[in-house]
C-alpha cells in the first residue's frame, strides 16, 4: 500500500502547542477538530492515554481492504480516528492495536502522525485490548480511553464527557437510549416483544482508570465472551457511568455505513464558524464579596452591578449573543428592568447557550480573560472553568479563563474595578446559518 499523501500537516511534539496551520489543514480533512493543546500550569492533571484498537479483519465489510483502512472522503478512516484524538487538549498519549499483518496498511495511513509504536493484536478484540494496555503500562496514564478504529466521526464533545465522568467513576462509556421497537426473532417471526425501558446502545469511547481496567483484563484473559471493555469492567466489580454518546459516532462495519459516514462528514465539513467577542467593565464599590465566572470569592469590595456584576460571565454573554447575531447582553436584560436586579448572571450566560441550541450552534471553545489587579485569579480558575463548563454543559477542555494586570495603568491599575474579555467560537450547521444569512 503506497504511502498516504495526508492533506493534514504532521504532527509536533506532544509537548508543544499545536501550530495553528497544522490545525487549519485538520479542519479542511476531518471538520472542526478539539482545541489545540495549551500549554498546562495546573499541578494536577490527569495523564489520559487513548488506546485505538484496529486490529480487526472486517470479514463483514467485504472487501480485500480492512475496514479500518478504507477512505472515507479521501483520508483512511484510521487516521480520521486518531486525529480525533491527538488534537484533544486532555490526552497525551495514542496507541493503536493492529493486526499483525497490516503493518503497511497502518504505516501508509498514519504516515506523519505522532503516535506512540502500534501493539500487535492478538486474535480476538479482547485479546487484543490486554495487549494494548500492557502496552500502555509503562507510560503510567491515570486514564485510558478505548475506542473502536472504524469509528472516525466521535466528535470531541463526546470525548470531553466521558473523560469529566471519570473523575468522580472508574469507568464511563458513551451510550444512547434506545428508541426503536425491539423484537426476538425464531426461525425468522417474531418471537415476542422486547421491551426497550432501561436499554441502551454501547458506543466508544469507552474511559476507565488505568489500573482498574487493565487489572480487569487480567482477571478474564482467559475468557472471550465479552462484547466490550464495559462488559470486562462491570463483571469485575466496577461501576460503569452511561454518557450522552453521538448518533454520528456509528461503526463502519459495511460499505452501506460508509456511505452513512460520508453523508455526515459532508455535514461537519460544510459548517459554517462563527466567532463572537464580548467587553465588560464594572467597578468597585464597599462590599465584602464578588463574584467572577460565576464563582464568588471573599473580597474587600463588591463590583457595582444591577445583576451580580459578574463581568466575567457579562463578556461571555455577549461574546456568545455575538457570534450568533443576537445583539447583546443589554437587549436580552434590560438595566432598566426590577426583574434583574441582583440576579445570577449564569441565567444570561444559559440564555444565550439556549440560543446557540435552537441554531443548531455548537461551541468550540471558548476564552475569558479577567483584568485586575485583584483579587488573584490564579487559585480559583479551575473552579471557574467548571462553573462555565457546567453553565454552557460542555466539556473543561473547551474553557479557558485566565487574568492579566494592565501593570498599575488605568482604572484596573488604580483598583478602581474589573474588566473582561472574552471570545467565544460556534459552528453552525449549514442549514441554520443559512436562514441566519
Amino acid at each position: 500500500m503506497a504511502p498516504y499523501t495526508s492533506p493534514l500537516a504532521p504532527a509536533t511534539e506532544r509537548t508543544n502547542l499545536a501550530p495553528e496551520n497544522m490545525l487549519s489543514k485538520q479542519k479542511e480533512a476531518i471538520g472542526i477538530p478539539c482545541q489545540p493543546k495549551k500549554e498546562r500550569k495546573i499541578s494536577k492533571v490527569p495523564q489520559i492515554a487513548a488506546l485505538i484498537v484496529a486490529a480487526g479483519r472486517g470479514s463483514r465489510f467485504g472487501k480485500a481492504l480492512p475496514k479500518q483502512y478504507a477512505t472515507l472522503g479521501g483520508v483512511p478512516v484510521l487516521r480520521r480516528t486518531v486525529t480525533r484524538f491527538l488534537t484533544h487538549p486532555m490526552i497525551s498519549r495514542v496507541c493503536v492495536a493492529i493486526h499483525p499483518q497490516d503493518r503497511d496498511f497502518y504505516e501508509a495511513a498514519t504516515q506523519g502522525l505522532d503516535l506512540a509504536p502500534p501493539v500487535l493484536g492478538g486474535a480476538s478484540r479482547q485479546e487484543s485490548v490486554r495487549l494494548g494496555l500492557e502496552g500502555l503500562a509503562a507510560a503510567q496514564p491515570d486514564f485510558v480511553l478505548i475506542h473502536d478504529g472504524a469509528r472516525p466521526l466521535v466528535d470531541c464533545p463526546t470525548i470531553d464527557r466521558v473523560i469529566d465522568a471519570l473523575a468522580t467513576s472508574p469507568g464511563a462509556i458513551a451510550a444512547l437510549p434506545v428508541h426503536d421497537s425491539l423484537k426476538l426473532e425464531a426461525s425468522g417471526n417474531i418471537a415476542e416483544s422486547v421491551s426497550r425501558d432501561g436499554l441502551w446502545r454501547a458506543q466508544t469511547p469507552q474511559g476507565f482508570h488505568f489500573n482498574s481496567i487493565i487489572k480487569a483484563h487480567h482477571e478474564y484473559r482467559n475468557r472471550d465472551d465479552f462484547t466490550d471493555d464495559a462488559a470486562i469492567a462491570t463483571a469485575n466489580g466496577l461501576t460503569v457511568t452511561l454518557i450522552e454518546g453521538n448518533m454520528e459516532n456509528i461503526k463502519i462495519t459495511d460499505p452501506s455505513d460508509l456511505k452513512i459516514a460520508e453523508s455526515f462528514l459532508d455535514d461537519r465539513q460544510a459548517e459554517e464558524i462563527r466567532t463572537g467577542q464580548g467587553f465588560d467593565v464594572h467597578r468597585f464599590e464597599p462590599g465584602d464579596a464578588i463574584t467572577l465566572c460565576g464563582v464568588t470569592l471573599p473580597h474587600s469590595q463588591k463590583l457595582k452591578g444591577h445583576s451580580d456584576a459578574d463581568v466575567g460571565l457579562h463578556a461571555l454573554t455577549d461574546a456568545l449573543l455575538g457570534a450568533l447575531g443576537a445583539g447583546d447582553i443589554g437587549q436580552h436584560f434590560p438595566p432598566s428592568d426590577p426583574k434583574w436586579a441582583g440576579a445570577d448572571s449564569a441565567q444570561f450566560l444559559s440564555h444565550a447557550a439556549a440560543l446557540a441550541q435552537e441554531a443548531k450552534a455548537r461551541i468550540v471553545n471558548l476564552d475569558v480573560t479577567l483584568i485586575c489587579e485583584r483579587p488573584k485569579i490564579g487559585p480559583h480558575r479551575q473552579k471557574m472553568t467548571e462553573r462555565i463548563a457546567q453553565i454552557l454543559e460542555i466539556g473543561q477542555s473547551r474553557v479557558s479563563v485566565k487574568a492579566t494586570t494592565t501593570e498599575g495603568l488605568g482604572f484596573t491599575g488604580r483598583r478602581e474595578g474589573i474588566a473582561a474579555q472574552a471570545i467565544v467560537t460556534l459552528a453552525l450547521h449549514p442549514a441554520a446559518a443559512a436562514e441566519k444569512v
